[in-house]
């Protein structure tokens, strides 16, 4: 079930080699010599050894340039795969990943993060071999995990820091404690990271600057720069859920301190809210449910929570000038909400940072979180 990815030590290393051809950047030997500026004769020794390794094989002849026509290389369909993890609060989405980079397959399972790292881990490798075994994913090997959690990560080591919604995670190290049961390479990140990279992959568009919102029971912000995740010097960029804001006033928030966004911009935080005015619900479901059927309290609440955020983004769209900003999680379905984000923004920002902003919905769903946490161990085992 398990394999190697190719360990990356030189420009034109194996694993170099197949990232470009998973990629789509080279298609032939020829593309990849030109690519690399090395000399034909090497790159084809290394594409034998990854054909050799099951890892790429050869799919027909591409068009003539003036010589022979080139072989075309592609990854492998049977070469393994990734396995990704998007936790949740409450569940977590567990995701296949190919060397293509295309989500096989994905699935939900129930799990609690505050039951303690632990026993979490546990049960998430129980589920991880559940979910292979249920499909022809067991024949195929495994080459790493990728794993989302909703809190900050120091991605250097894959210890948790300070998730206040994760008690007992402080410093634990979740990277080396699945590496060492799976025997295969592991990457942890931050949950909102791994969306902005799922959905940078599924937008295409090389080189943008990007900004993805994910506003559920907290709202994080993940930050594409230049094509590249940025997490800032300690794991935190993007962390906007305790930012203090004026209107929270002194409300406690999770973290401890008071008049965070959190505290009434967040899913959590509106449920909670629109209960102390009578509507006894208990999902953001029903919340967007009510609101799209213009319920008068429901209504003002949401429009309210995303004015909030909407005026927190537009200092971070003001200072980091994003091609698009894009939300998604479960208050990104209910659209007072998202109109209210979207008229502060226009409000609040130098006209100059609005007048070409795509303002919008993040268009990878439910699958972002999975297929940025793989392309996360694909990218960074990959890369040369």
């Amino acid at each position: 079930m398990t394999g190697q990815i190719p360990v990356v030590d030189e420009p034109d290393s194996s694993a170099h080699i197949l990232r470009l051809v998973s990629s789509g950047a080279a298609a032939s030997r020829s593309d990849l010599a030109r690519i690399l500026g090395v000399a034909r004769s090497t790159v084809s020794l290394r594409v034998q050894e990854l054909i050799d390794a099951g890892l790429l094989s050869e799919t027909g002849e591409g068009p003539s340039r003036g010589g022979r026509r080139p072989r075309l290389l592609r990854p492998s369909s049977d070469g393994g795969f990734v396995l990704a993890a998007d936790l949740g609060v409450c569940h977590v989405r567990l995701g296949a990943v190919d060397l293509g980079r295309t989500l096989v397959r994905a699935e939900d399972f129930e799990l609690d993060v505050t039951a303690g790292p632990e026993a979490v881990l546990d049960e998430l490798l129980a589920l991880s071999l559940k979910f292979i075994r249920q499909d022809a994913l067991l024949d195929r090997r495994l080459l790493g995990l990728g794993v989302g959690l909703p809190g900050p990560v120091n991605f250097t080591d894959g210890t948790v820091v300070g998730a206040s919604r994760m008690p007992g995670w402080h410093g634990f190290g979740v990277r080396d404690r699945l590496a060492d049961r799976l025997e295969v390479p592991v990457l942890v990140d931050n949950d909102a990271n791994l969306v902005a990279l799922g959905e940078y992959h599924t937008r295409g568009r090389t080189g943008e600057n990007l900004m993805v919102v994910k506003a559920g029971n907290g709202i994080g912000c993940g930050m594409i720069s230049a094509g590249r995740v940025h997490r800032g010097a300690s794991g935190v960029a993007g962390d906007v859920t305790h930012v203090r804001v004026p209107a929270a006033g002194d409300l406690p928030c999770s973290c401890g301190n008071t008049g965070c966004l959190e505290t009434i911009a967040s899913g959590g935080a509106v449920l909670s809210t629109v209960a102390g005015k009578g509507i006894e619900i208990s999902t953001t479901a029903e919340l967007a449910g009510l609101a799209a059927n213009f319920d008068p309290v429901v209504t003002s609440v949401v429009r309210f929570a995303g004015r909030q955020l909407g005026e927190v983004l537009s200092t971070m769209v003001n200072f980091f000038d994003p091609h698009a900003l894009l939300l998604a999680g479960r208050m990104a379905t209910i659209e007072p909400y998202v109109a209210a984000v979207r008229g502060a923004l226009y409000e609040r920002c130098l006209p100059v940072a609005t007048q070409n902003l795509e303002i919008g919905l993040a268009g990878a769903g439910a699958d972002a979180g999975v297929l940025g946490a793989g392309i996360l161990v694909l990218d960074n085992a990959l890369t040369g």
